[in-house]
């Protein structure tokens, strides 16, 4: 009876989750997993972005990769000795990827908002469908195309100065270099679901952050950048990003075993809204034209993921 009654409430319980879910939108664990993570991801920016106050560029991410390879480490060092070569090589691509995204957009984030540092890195969802027919060879469908043009609208309105006229087109040094990191997001997006389904997951984080350490801290040579002095917020700072970085790229390599890539980058087009949020909070202020650029991009972002519903309607009739 004690047997039946434990089976009993096992099963309630499996019930209970099971209602959880239902409830999260129908969303599985590794999705829910994805949200929490991207609110976490969109919150990195303001920190970044005052942490520019006391280091350069690629020392910091150099020092946040750091961190968040030491972390990792403390509970992965065992399954390093299955490390194949393959798994290493998948690594550093993907290290590498990350490195010149973040290193990029942290470059970016010393002359502009945080908040529209996060609306242009959203940039590269549309630019995945574009890698894709630039490296894979296939060709983006027509709501891919509708939504790199609103993309780009978007960013016209998101970067326009104050004041002037609809025809002038300029771009900050910081929001071409967010523009070149968006890219770079994109390829690790990219690489990370080539790579997900013949690695392991733990490893692999563990390698892509370790160089991604390495290669930020490399370009700091070619850049000319000089080691900071020592401030307590400064390594409070890279110690909290890397211990989240390490939590953002183990999820999102044992996710996306599970989760397609374009329900993953639906997933991670609410980090640019939970950085607007914090970035509001802290006192940053987007003009009217600057929030319907963010709107249009996040708009692109949505529509570039969705099935054409022509091809539907013609494969049904």
């Amino acid at each position: 009876m004690q047997n039946n009654s434990e089976t009993n409430a096992e099963t309630t319980l499996e019930s209970n989750n099971e209602d959880i879910k239902k409830l999260l939108l129908g969303f599985s664990t590794p999705e829910i997993c994805l949200i929490a993570i991207t609110i976490l991801w969109g919150g990195t920016f303001l920190i970044v972005k005052h942490a520019m106050l006391y280091s350069g560029p690629f020392f910091f991410v150099g020092l946040r990769f750091s961190a968040a390879a030491l972390a990792l480490l403390c509970f992965s060092y065992k399954r390093l000795k299955g490390l194949t070569w393959y798994e290493l090589k998948a690594g550093m691509f993907i290290g590498f990827a990350i490195s010149l995204g973040y290193g990029l957009q942290t470059v970016g984030l010393q002359t502009i908002p945080s908040s529209t540092s996060a609306f242009i890195t959203a940039l590269y969802v549309p630019f995945v469908p574009i890698l894709q027919w630039l490296i894979l060879r296939r060709l983006p469908g027509l709501m891919s195309w509708i939504g790199i043009i609103s993309a780009f609208i978007g960013l016209f309105f998101l970067t326009k100065p104050e004041g002037e006229s609809f025809v002038y087109l300029s771009f900050s040094i910081g929001e071409i270099l967010t523009i070149f990191s968006a890219l770079a997001i994109a390829l690790e997006i990219i690489l990370i679901s080539h790579f997900s389904n013949q690695v392991d997951s733990r490893r692999v984080t563990l390698i892509q952050l370790l160089s991604a350490a390495i290669f930020s801290f490399t370009l700091m040579i070619p850049t000319q950048e000089s080691l900071p002095n020592f401030s307590p917020y400064l390594l409070y700072s890279a110690i909290g990003l890397g211990v989240m970085s390490a939590l953002i790229q183990f999820v999102m390599n044992w996710a996306q075993k599970s989760v397609s890539p374009t329900r993953a980058t639906l997933i991670y087009a609410g980090e640019p809204v939970w950085a607007g949020i914090v970035g509001r909070i802290a006192g940053e202020k987007l003009s009217y034209l600057g929030l319907f650029g963010g709107a249009l991009i996040l708009f692109a972002v949505l529509i570039s993921e969705l099935p054409n519903p022509f091809k539907k309607n013609k494969k049904n009739s």
